[in-house]
């Protein structure tokens, strides 16, 4: 459908996108838009809460004797619940960027307590 069935008017609903997988904007909003702009501030708001959960473990952890500081989930989801509910996707994400160490895929309160977070 190129017209807006909803609209008494007769212009295109929208530009159709030929964009294809190999084309660099493949997957993404168009430049300038007010959606591209949604995700680099919520991008922006993420990666602050990155740091302060490496902060935090900074914080509220001990050193090692490999110089890394370490904490043990539940000791971080103690201190960092009251900041935020999102501690385990914040964690997750700073994993993904190479800033923090834990074994296993997901870590669950109660269950994984202690399980040590080693900030690299």
């Amino acid at each position: 459908q190129r017209k807006n069935p909803f609209s008494s008017d007769d212009r295109l609903a929208s530009k159709p996108a030929h964009t294809h997988r190999g084309d660099p904007t493949y997957g993404r909003p168009p430049e300038g838009s007010r959606t591209e702009q949604r995700g680099k501030d919520a991008h922006s708001h993420v990666g602050k809460e990155v740091e302060e959960l490496c902060l935090i473990i900074r914080n509220t952890g001990e050193v090692g004797e490999d110089g890394h500081v370490s904490v043990t989930f539940g000791q971080l989801f103690e201190t960092y619940v009251t900041i935020s509910n999102k501690v385990v996707g914040i964690l997750l994400r700073a994993r993904k960027h190479g800033l923090v160490h834990f074994e296993g895929e997901m870590l669950w309160q109660g269950k994984d307590d202690d399980v040590v977070i080693t900030l690299l």
